[in-house]
């Protein structure tokens, strides 16, 4: 069975190593183009074009998927299945030119967190659970019928970043389950239940900013969510600070928005309990454990 991979950061890396290691015959892989980083403007490749390099994989790089010269170099190919992890949408023409049909990887429950940012939104709404889902593509955007899911539980220490690492392991376990169902012909499709399906947006600068007004348990929630990328902020004295880790405080009476601090301590008023800030970045600065900012700051 001949695949064409679809991905561009390093979520999608250990899905494309799992299918070379068990010697599925990935004929090419397509990605996002590189670009220009830093000062010095130096080209970078996306995480998934250097795996695919390194096992000697042909790389598309189209910059826009309806472009009908990269449309004619994929159908060359002769793929039977194309499988799609972490990448942009793509449209009919494409993801119908394989013969056994394209199916992607998706971070959540579907038809829970139908969106962008499913992982983020499990924690920031204080899920316990999470999970991967496999399904066919079709014209609406993550309603297509499900292959398969992978539950995961979101423990009380996870993050973003924590929980993101995760479920690149366990989703690269789904794509080889799918895999092989979908070459014995043992996949059943199960259509999605529309009415239980919730929204999961793109991540915002707004999405960011931290309302002190809200209780402590949803703040702490959402800085959980957005760290260590983009992370939670709130801004004082005109300048902002992202803030990466908290605790819920039980020691201090504080109004919605009230700093105290001491040498060692950053504590903030919330709608109802109060927060004490465990890591954070000051504008312009690195991101740093509360007691060294203390040392030569404050708010």
């Amino acid at each position: 069975m001949k695949i064409v991979f679809f991905g561009t950061p390093d979520f999608a890396v250990p899905s494309l190593d799992i299918l070379i290691e068990n010697k599925f015959d990935v004929c090419a892989v397509v990605t996002a183009p590189d670009k220009e980083r830093g000062r010095g403007r130096k080209v970078t490749f996306t995480p998934v074009k250097e795996a695919a390099l390194k096992n000697n994989i042909p790389v598309l790089q189209p910059e826009k998927m309806n472009d009908e010269k990269f449309i004619e170099e994929l159908k060359k190919f002769n793929a039977d299945l194309f499988i799609i992890v972490a990448f942009r949408i793509l449209p009919e023409e494409v993801y119908t030119i394989p013969k056994l049909g394209s199916f992607n990887l998706h971070g959540s429950l579907l038809p829970k967190y139908r969106g962008a940012a499913p992982i983020q939104w499990a924690i920031i709404n204080g899920d316990t659970k999470t999970g991967v889902t496999t399904f066919f593509l079709e014209k609406k955007v993550d309603t297509g019928n499900i292959i398969l899911k992978k539950e995961i539980p979101i423990l009380p220490e996870d993050d973003f970043g924590s929980l993101h690492d995760k479920m690149c392991v366990i989703g690269a376990e789904t794509i080889l389950e799918t895999v092989k169902l979908i070459e014995s012909d043992k996949a059943v499709p199960q259509k999605q239940n529309d009415s239980e399906a919730s929204p999961a947006p793109k991540i915002t600068k707004e999405t960011c900013l931290i309302n002190w007004n809200n209780p402590a348990e949803k703040i702490k929630n959402l800085i959980r969510g957005l760290s260590p990328y983009p992370a939670a902020y709130f801004v004082n004295s005109g300048k902002n600070y992202k803030v990466f880790k908290c605790e819920i405080s039980n020691n201090k009476n504080l109004k919605s928005g009230e700093i105290f601090q001491d040498k060692n301590s950053i504590i903030i008023g919330t709608g109802d309990k109060a927060l004490q800030i465990l890591e954070i970045q000051p504008e312009g600065k690195n991101r740093m454990a509360a007691a060294d900012f203390l040392r030569g700051n404050k708010l």
